[in-house]
């Protein structure tokens, strides 16, 4: 008889939205994915080396090449100097990077710290390598991390911290604070991190993103995972990647050689391309986005959700309590089939849901979608 290893885990939220959004004819608001086309100069790149030879296995840690813009970017961006030929890989998608990081360092036993609401591949990964998740939720509006509640769970049997910034799905950004809270409390203790910074461009108001590899204390004990997907808005190339110090990425290596070994290579030298020819496409991400979110929330204002502008990533949270006291799995099945717009309940992203009546939208839409979209929210009565 089989056993599961996954036990009380079934189909992702996404999987589960973006079907209902099919079958019921809706406005796909849930899954984070845009409905348009990334940039055409790195599109036409794809076809070029498509068309000139780069369709063969690429090597183990990504063609040197992307490896080396890669690690000319951080440098730009974070003032990180990182040896691209070993503490960077190019992984097949940020999922794939957070599973092999986890997969390397995590033991049977070893105690792994995550906040909620919490990406749902995290605990899994967690759980397939015999660790133990300790969940510290975080509440709406603000998300703040409680510090005091952080050091609190930490054992001698923490071996990892899961940090996630622009946060997914609250769209909070850490602070300066945040930074000098977590190196007080791991102070004293062979803790790693994981700091998953797949939105690292899209932050709003001015706000700077906090790498952690902006901190060399930080860096050289954290595996840090990145998207091309989120910021090329290409999230089906599945093009990801992971910096790391040495010894944590010959680890990390060990297990992606038995996982997918390689990523897409003619995707590899086009973004290559891309990064050293147009490097000002990822500057200007967070004000193309600022410019969506201003636009939906300015289109909700009539509504009866109540939002508080996000301050990073392409998601925004939406207050229902207004109009319903049902759980929020409930109310965003109710909206799809009713009101024709899927949306995520980020109970699910918890383990025991805190009392809020609180719903996920993704604006990283064309205006004309949003607009629709903000119509059809404007007519949610109340139960």
């Amino acid at each position: 008889m089989l056993r599961n290893k996954l036990p009380g885990t079934g189909t992702t939220i996404f999987t589960v939205m973006s079907n209902m959004a099919q079958d019921h004819g809706a406005i796909n608001l849930s899954q984070g994915f845009p409905d348009f086309e990334g940039p055409q100069a790195l599109r036409d790149r794809v076809v070029y080396h498509l068309e000139h030879g780069h369709n063969q296995y690429a090597p183990l840690a990504g063609v040197p090449e992307l490896r080396e813009q890669i690690a000319a970017k951080v440098l730009d961006l974070y003032a990180c100097s990182v040896d691209p030929d070993s503490q960077v890989t190019v992984t097949p998608g940020a999922t794939e990077a957070i599973y092999c990081a986890i997969t390397a360092v995590v033991h049977r036993g070893d105690e792994v710290i995550v906040f909620d609401p919490a990406y749902d591949t995290y605990e899994p990964c967690i759980t397939l390598n015999g660790g133990v998740t300790r969940h510290i939720p975080l509440h709406y509006p603000d998300f703040h991390i409680d510090w005091q509640e952080v050091r609190d769970t930490i054992s001698d049997r923490t071996r990892l911290i899961v940090l996630n910034t622009p946060h997914n799905p609250s769209g909070t950004v850490w602070s300066e604070q945040d930074i000098q809270s977590l190196r007080e409390v791991i102070a004293g203790y062979d803790i790693l991190l994981l700091s998953d910074e797949v939105y690292e461009h899209i932050s709003f108001d001015g706000k700077k993103h906090l790498s952690l590899l902006r901190y060399p204390d930080l860096a050289e004990k954290t595996f840090t995972i990145f998207s091309f997907g989120k910021t090329y808005h290409a999230t089906g190339w599945r093009v990801g990647y992971c910096i790391a110090p040495q010894p944590l990425m010959t680890e990390f290596l060990r297990v992606h050689q038995f996982i997918n070994f390689s990523t897409n290579t003619p995707f590899q030298y086009a973004i290559a391309d891309f990064l050293r020819d147009c490097s000002q496409y990822h500057r200007e991400l967070g004000d193309f986005y600022q410019h969506k979110r201003d636009l939906f929330c300015e289109l909700m204002t009539p509504s009866a959700f109540k939002l508080k502008p996000s301050a990073g990533t392409y998601f925004q949270l939406a207050d229902y309590g207004a109009l319903s006291n049902e759980p929020d799995t409930e109310f965003a099945a109710r909206l799809t089939r009713e009101y024709k717009v899927a949306a995520i309940p980020i109970s699910v992203f918890y383990r025991k849901p805190p009392e809020q009546r609180v719903i996920r939208f993704c604006f990283a839409k064309h205006e004309d979608t949003l607009r629709e979209a903000a119509k059809l929210l404007g007519e949610v009565k109340g139960v």
